[in-house]
Parts: structure tokens; C-alpha cells; sequence
């Protein structure tokens, strides 16, 4: 792939203060993720995945190194500005779903939209298009409480959707389901990737991993193995976070 990475991390450093001491998760990292590609990150647990994949997003500071998002420096803005590149260029996904209990399902999904710009005319078509693909749109009045696990997890990628992100980040969004609820999601984010969407997936599950174009091991904070598994199923030109026949 060519052009400029969706993101890279150069020398990417993280350490913790646990009683006073440094504890070092991630030690000089290199990454560079470029457009259309799904890329999972995997290791044992302690590995430092999840705190890189948060780093990447501005979700925890790194302690030195570099971001870039979409050729721009990252690492250095401000927690308001962190908030603002989140609304318009990435998207999470977790493995808790973290979705806002005393909102409705379809309220959950408007408000990236609506904090990112969009009028509310543009915030509700696009949550009606992304819950029909999903199979959710007799779910759209429901709390997230009356949804199952696998209903809460399509929920929360249509939300992670809503702003069409340049980036999806997922940190374990099948840790928490069940053989047949992880099926569906991992179906839906190879869907997504198929349309162009630029993923970057942590993950313990060896299903997930075989769906990525290219593989990090990491082990103590550092990356031991990244390389490319089967062919790349992508669509050049595909637009970032356009779903499109997720049914099927």
C-alpha cells in the first residue's frame, strides 16, 4: 500500500507508576497501519495490546514517542483536542460494550454523529441505515439492558460507525460473547473491512486474528513478530465506515 498511514506510532513508549515504581506496558513500538487495512494485535495478557491500541486512539497518554493520525501529530494535542479528532477520524469498540444505559439504542448511536457535526436529520439517517444493516432496527427504542451481548456489540459498532471514522479501534469486542454472538460480530467487522474500513483489532481469540490482512505479536511491551497472513480483502477506493449488504 502506498500514501499516508491512517496511523503510526514511532518509538511509542508507555510507563505506569504502580507505589512509586515504573512498570513498563509498551516499549518503543513502531507501527504503521495504512488505509483499508485490518490489522489485529495479539498476545498474552499483560502484553501491553490494550494499552497501545488506547494510546493510538488518545484514550491513555503515552509517557514518549510519537502518533500520527492521517499524517498529523497526534501525541501532542490536548485532551480537548484528542476529543475532537476522536469524534471526526476514529472509532471504538470495546469488549464491554460501553454503551449509555439510560439512552435508548438509537440515541446511543445519534450521538456520535450529532457531537461530531451532524444535523440531526443526517445523525438519525444515518443511525436508521446503520441499525437495518446491522439487523437492529426493531431494537431502535429498546434500552441496552433488553439486548443480549451480541445485540449490544452490533449496537456498539454501529455507533463506533456512526461518524464513518477513518480509523476503527477494537480492543476484544468478542471477548465477552458467546461462540455464536462472536461469529456474527467478526462476520460484520469482515463486511466493514471489505468496504475499506481501516481496522485495528486487539484480540486473544484466533478466529478474529486469521480475518486480518497482517498480525503484531506483542510480548512485554514490544513487538515481536507483524506480518501479513492470506491475501488482502479489500476494495480500493472504498470509503471508510460505508457499510453496505451487511445482511446475508
Amino acid at each position: 500500500m502506498s500514501g499516508t498511514p491512517v496511523v503510526k506510532a514511532v518509538n511509542l513508549v508507555k510507563v505506569y507508576q504502580t507505589g512509586g515504581l515504573p512498570v513498563p506496558a509498551v516499549r518503543g513500538v513502531d507501527l504503521t497501519v495504512r488505509a483499508g487495512e485490518f490489522v489485529a494485535i495479539t498476545g498474552p495478557s499483560g502484553s501491553g495490546k490494550s494499552t497501545l491500541i488506547h494510546m493510538l486512539g488518545g484514550l491513555d497518554t503515552r509517557t514518549s514517542g510519537e502518533i500520527w493520525l492521517d499524517g498529523k501529530r497526534a501525541d501532542t494535542l490536548s485532551e480537548s483536542g484528542w476529543a475532537l479528532l476522536r469524534r471526526r477520524k476514529v472509532g471504538f469498540v470495546f469488549q464491554f460494550f460501553n454503551l449509555v444505559a439510560n439512552m435508548t439504542v438509537a440515541d446511543n448511536v445519534e450521538l456520535p454523529a450529532l457531537l461530531g457535526g451532524a444535523s440531526p436529520r443526517q445523525a438519525r439517517e444515518r443511525r436508521e441505515y446503520l441499525l437495518g444493516e446491522l439487523g437492529l432496527a426493531d431494537r431502535a427504542g429498546a434500552a441496552p439492558a433488553r439486548l443480549s451481548g451480541g445485540e449490544q456489540q452490533r449496537v456498539a459498532l454501529a455507533r463506533a460507525l456512526a461518524n464513518q471514522p477513518t480509523l476503527l479501534l477494537a480492543d476484544e469486542p468478542t471477548g465477552n460473547l458467546d461462540s455464536r454472538n462472536t461469529r456474527d460480530v467478526l462476520r460484520l467487522l469482515g463486511r466493514v473491512h471489505g468496504q475499506g474500513q481501516t481496522i485495528v483489532l486487539v484480540t486473544h481469540d484466533a478466529r478474529a486474528a486469521s480475518m486480518a490482512d497482517r498480525v503484531v505479536s506483542l510480548l512485554d511491551g514490544q513487538i515481536v513478530d507483524d506480518g501479513a497472513i492470506g491475501s488482502a480483502r479489500r476494495r480500493p477506493g472504498g470509503t471508510a465506515g460505508d457499510v453496505v449488504e451487511l445482511r446475508g
